[in-house]
């Protein structure tokens, strides 16, 4: 809704962990593209995910349930997914509340040769939700909003791959020794106030959530090799993250009425986030006795805080009857604090001592938007943005750079938008360019420790299209695309990174066709099928100037669904990667500690086959 959800800061590594919500009253979920300059800040360069739930209603009283099971290729169990939601109005027309829950049970279908264990990767996703919405009066309105999730893997599956990218134990199986188990642990209330001014609308935007994640690596063929300079013999090593976030905010916004000639929007931001990280690199023989004076090998803590406070304000004239000119400025500023904490032989090893630190940093975004409307049916568009995503302190060895500035980007955009033939055909259309400046990496000094720092350029020019026909009314037809050529234009000489090379796990093309028909069955049925095929090209695990780059192959991937409904009753059944593709993705690489040479690759694969049927009922 209103609110953001994950973080803005480093030590809570918002890049690696990507918020997954799954609760069974969303209504609508809205995809807004490329920085947005002045309505959303922090680290949100290439646009974000808005989950927009639904809101009780105090006018009618009514619930739905329902569940459904799949069978999945390769895996011994069923997946099975169950939901309800029941909305009741308290005082009609002014009081209601919404309460929903869902939990889906996905199986393992990964397994594991060297331990024995088939089937690891089940996976487990749990959410409930309350709302009230209160509306005493026309002018005034309050919406509440608990909601609770929670997402548990035993382990992620990945499979182990020889440097030529064949699998090791064959398809779908792996042979890690130690469990790459995940966890996200999520608690998030809000609180919305909405009031009608006369002269403008005014809201408010109140949010807490209370966030754990957790995840499992088993580095054993990196460390295990390095035991015997210590006296041990060859073992077994995990690293292990756990993360706590806690985080608050507030945006209070007062928008003119619309209508007028001249509309405005002005708004103050704040958050505040306390980040607990705790890291830990163990050291055991292969069956798990830890190793004296070796394990733990490395143990951090990196407690941080992370405070934001912003204003912003959009305006949009109108130029004329089909003209219009909107822009928009924000200044954020941050303040950052970090303590390193750090024990284990590897800390002395690596040269890491123990130090707190301090960044502080103002920023300013803008968006400029003129649109021109042709006729009613047609519009095209301009559209500049620029974007940030917030630096940080670093940790303090010689040779790191004390402090990490932000990295910004500017999106030149310009698009057509249009209805034709009738109205029967919608197009969207737009090409851009992306200017990127001071990118954040990551790098590794020559004791092995991993910092960030502000290195190299880059753009990316691209066009997407977005196309729907309907030939008649009961049908419709889709095309989803887009280009994407990204490229650095700076060396970025501590990864290897030559001017020239694309851009990390960025296709070039993306193409998705889909179709879907309704019609009418006997015995007053409605019925509905469909289907889509989604291709992804080739693209590269890292630049592919370096020696660790691997070329991640193109893929397809065919899904059919169709329903029938009658009444209260709705029975539906779909097919998933009906062609099976098992694209290897997300390549990374492990060394060798002792001798520094690739030993293996892992990757993910896509989920294989699945085919289901679910049953709903709304009453």
């Amino acid at each position: 809704d209103d609110s953001p959800l994950g973080s803005s800061s480093r030590y809570a590594d918002a890049s690696r962990f990507q918020l997954d919500l799954l609760p069974y009253d969303l209504d609508r979920i809205e995809v807004l593209r490329g920085p947005q300059g002045t309505l959303y800040g922090a680290s949100t360069m290439g646009g974000l995910l808005k989950y927009v739930l639904k809101e009780p209603d105090a006018n009618a009283l009514y619930g739905a349930a329902g569940g459904g099971l799949a069978t999945v290729h390769g895996a011994s169990n069923a997946v099975w997914d169950s939901h309800a939601q029941f909305n009741v109005p308290v005082i009609k027309g002014q009081l209601a509340f919404l309460v929903s829950v869902s939990q889906n049970k996905t199986p393992g279908y990964i397994d594991n040769v060297v331990t024995g264990k088939n089937d690891i990767n089940a996976v487990t996703q749990e959410s409930a939700r309350i709302a009230a919405r209160w509306t005493p009066s026309n002018d005034f309105s309050v919406k509440l909003n608990a909601l609770h999730q929670q997402t548990d893997a035993r382990d992620i599956g990945a499979i182990v791959l020889k440097p030529d990218q064949t699998p090791i134990y064959g398809e779908l199986k792996t042979g890690t020794v130690i469990p790459e188990s995940f966890y996200t642990h999520l608690d998030f209330y809000s609180a919305t106030v909405d009031g009608d001014l006369k002269w403008a609308d005014l809201t408010s935007a109140t949010s807490f959530s209370d966030t754990h994640t957790g995840s499992a690596k088993d580095d054993s063929v990196f460390y295990g090799p390095l035991f015997p300079a210590f006296g041990f013999r060859a073992g077994q090593s995990g690293s292990y993250v756990a993360l706590e976030i806690k985080k608050e905010t507030e945006e209070l916004r007062l928008a003119s009425k619309p209508g007028a000639s001249t509309e405005w929007l002005v708004g103050l931001f704040y958050t505040h986030e306390a980040v607990g990280n705790h890291q830990l690199l163990s050291a055991t023989t292969n069956n798990g006795v830890p190793l004296p004076v070796l394990d733990p090998l490395l143990r951090v803590n990196e407690p941080s805080t992370y405070r934001e406070a912003a204003i912003f304000g959009d305006v949009t004239y109108k130029l004329t009857d089909r003209l219009d000119l909107t822009g928009g400025l924000r200044y954020a500023h941050n303040e950052q604090h970090v303590s390193f904490t750090y024990s284990g032989v590897g800390a002395a090893l690596q040269g890491l001592k123990n130090s707190d630190d301090y960044s502080s940093e103002g920023v300013t975004t803008w968006m400029l938007s003129p649109r021109y409307r042709i006729d009613p049916n047609n519009m095209v568009y301009l559209r500049g943005a620029s974007g940030y995503r917030p630096g940080s302190a670093n940790i303090a060895v010689p040779g790191i750079p004390t402090i990490v500035k932000s990295d910004t980007l500017i999106n030149y955009e310009a698009g057509w938008k249009s209805l034709l033939l009738d109205k029967t055909v919608s197009v969207e259309a737009a090409v851009y360019r992306i200017n990127w400046r001071g990118i954040q990496l990551n790098n590794t000094n020559a004791a092995g420790v991993s910092y960030l720092a502000n290195a190299g350029k880059a753009h990316s020019e691209g066009a997407e299209l977005t196309v729907q026909y309907s030939p008649v009314p009961s049908a419709r037809l889709g095309l989803n695309s887009s280009y994407t050529r990204s490229l650095l234009t700076q060396d970025a000489p501590s990864l290897g990174g030559k001017a020239g090379d694309e851009i990390p796990n960025v296709p070039r093309w993306t193409v998705a066709p889909t179709a879907d028909y309704y019609f009418a069955l006997p015995q007053f049925w409605a019925a509905h099928v469909g289907g889509e095929y989604r291709f992804v090209g080739p693209r590269y695990s890292s630049f592919q100037s370096t020696a660790t780059s691997w070329r991640e192959g193109s893929y397809g991937s065919l899904g059919i669904n169709g329903d029938v409904s009658k009444g209260i009753w709705t029975v539906r059944i779909y097919g998933k990667n009906l062609t099976n593709a098992q694209p290897h993705q997300n390549i990374d690489y492990l060394a060798n500690g002792a001798t520094g040479r690739v030993a293996t690759l892992q990757s993910i694969v896509l989920q294989p086959r699945t085919i289901g049927l679910e049953v709903n009922a709304q009453f």
